[in-house]
């Protein structure tokens, strides 16, 4: 399927939708960790991790179409919209990486 301009602009909306709001809902996880409320972070994290699929699916769409031999327009939209994803995926790894290490001081610092 042949995707217009106005598809791939529609797709990079979504792609940048869904990453925001996986990026709002790791700023709240973090504000969570801040206060060591450790379960309602891990829930926002989950709900972000379920947003940035949606993101990354709606990007994959995309290059699986241009792969399979389409001919898929440029948009500079849609290259924003790779960006914002890559950046909250980046700041969701960060988030996983750190959270076991402040639960592990947060713990210790209770003995």
């Amino acid at each position: 399927m042949v995707k217009t301009k106005d598809n791939i602009n529609t797709i990079a909306m979504e792609v940048i939708l869904n990453a925001g709001n996986g990026g709002e809902l790791i700023d709240k996880a973090l504000e969570e960790i801040s206060k060591f409320n450790f379960n309602r972070a891990d829930d926002l994290i989950d709900e972000a991790t379920k947003d940035i699929i949606k993101a990354h699916n709606a990007q994959t769409s995309m290059i699986q179409n241009q792969v399979s031999g389409n001919d898929v327009e440029y948009s500079l939209l849609f290259i924003h919209a790779q960006d914002t994803l890559m950046t909250i995926k980046s700041r969701l790894t960060m988030f996983k990486g750190l959270e076991p290490i402040i639960k592990n001081l947060y713990e210790r610092s209770k003995k």
